[in-house]
């Protein structure tokens, strides 16, 4: 594939990846708060949209966050809007979020974008009925790689930035991701991806070689990381199905719960059948590991 078509081929696909079609207005039982300002970065206001369920007064939900895609480069958060209304309808306080973009900022300020974020929800746990011990992300493309991050990163690894909320933990304890990146300095990063990472990093794996390990989730996996749930297709041409697979590796030396499913000739990104169930699984996926057990009597008695 030459520079140019790869160039092409790149751009097409992060279009269909950032563009989604939504409804006009939230369900009549959601809450919708846009464009809540939550941090500050580089100066400048960083913004979610929250929603969470109508008759949730006085209680303290799970909360999903969502990270749009977009080779850290494009998106909008409001593609994935009606997302935070389904999982409002579910149960649940869901926040889709705005970050910097490449290449005016570079690495780290996405990573430190989205962290900013999950300190903001905890630290406005009480104001939103938020449980600021089950806290989730999922994300699409650099969206699921940004999401990794969160399930994997500890404060001391750094990369927390001053966007503020320093005192709250920006680990999540669950995290989706819908075919991102592993690994940014693997060799088996394709043509017509390189280009956007170098965009995301500010330079080549020669000239950032330690940038380019510190952006990677997988340098990060260690025991009692937070389960994660990688969905990846086998023809991806930005994203190869490997960099899920050594991603199932390092989860497996270190006993992170959780699992990766490939599905067989999908590429960035599908639709249909396979959008419907790797949405519905996303969704037991953060029941599963978000939403405590019923400590009631009935439950335990399994009623």
């Amino acid at each position: 594939m030459t520079g140019r078509c790869a160039a092409w081929v790149a751009t097409a696909l992060l279009t269909l990846v950032t563009t989604t079609v939504r409804a006009a207005e939230p369900p009549a039982d959601v809450v919708f708060e846009k464009d809540v300002v939550y941090g500050k970065g580089g100066g400048t206001d960083l913004k979610l949209d929250l929603s969470r369920p109508k008759d949730a007064a006085g209680k303290k939900l799970p909360c999903v966050v969502v990270i749009h895609g977009g080779g850290w480069a494009a998106g909008n958060k409001s593609a994935h809007d009606d997302l935070t209304w389904k999982f409002a309808q579910r149960g649940y306080v869901s926040a889709t979020v705005g970050y910097r973009f490449a290449p005016a900022d570079v690495f780290p300020a996405q990573v430190n974008d989205v962290k900013c974020a999950v300190r903001f929800l905890r630290a406005n746990a009480d104001k939103y009925g938020i449980d600021p011990r089950h806290i989730g992300a999922v994300g699409f493309s650099a969206g699921a790689h940004l999401s990794m991050m969160l399930a994997t990163m500890d404060k001391e690894d750094g990369l927390e930035g001053d966007g503020g909320w320093a005192d709250q933990s920006s680990k999540v304890q669950a995290a989706v991701s819908f075919f991102g990146p592993t690994d940014l300095a693997a060799t088996d990063i394709p043509e017509a991806a390189r280009n956007i990472v170098k965009g995301f990093i500010g330079g080549t794996p020669a000239e950032k070689a330690r940038e380019y390990r510190q952006a990677s989730p997988l340098t990060y996996v260690s025991p009692g990381d937070a389960p994660m749930l990688l969905f990846q297709g086998t023809r991806d041409v930005l994203v190869p199905h490997t960099q899920a697979l050594a991603m199932t590796e390092a989860m497996t030396r270190y006993n992170i719960p959780g699992r990766v499913e490939l599905l067989i000739g999908a590429g960035h990104g599908w639709g249909g059948r396979e959008l419907e169930h790797t949405v519905n699984q996303t969704y037991l996926f953060f029941d599963k590991y978000l939403k405590p057990a019923d400590p009631s009597p009935e439950a335990s008695a399994g009623r």
